[in-house]
């Protein structure tokens, strides 16, 4: 559930800026300048966590793998089982699995 001191209208205007974004380089560049370095660092921390929990990795290589805590990673599964299904559906439209997306990345 939202915090009640985050408005509607603030998520709504979070997520029409997010949806202007045409391009991974857009994205880039907002996400910079949107973030500090460490919440970034969280938030992606956070997808990688969803995403290796989707694959049914145990709580302790995700955080060997990771760097994330144990709370994050209970934070994250109770998101996956219990939340608004954000992560689930982010993860089945961009479909990838750590492996592509390490590829991807090797490609750049």
């Amino acid at each position: 559930m939202l915090d009640e001191k985050l408005t509607a209208w603030q998520m709504d205007e979070l997520a029409r800026a997010m949806l202007s974004l045409e391009s991974v380089e857009e994205a880039r560049s907002f996400f910079e300048d949107l973030f500090t370095i460490n919440e970034l660092q969280a938030v992606t921390q956070r997808l990688a966590v969803a995403r290796l929990l989707r694959d049914k990795v145990t709580y302790q290589e995700i955080a060997e793998r990771t760097g994330a805590s144990t709370a994050t990673i209970s934070r994250v599964n109770r998101a996956l089982l219990y939340g608004a299904g954000g992560y689930a559906r982010v993860l089945t439209r961009i479909g990838t699995d750590e492996k592509t997306t390490q590829d991807k990345e090797e490609r750049r």
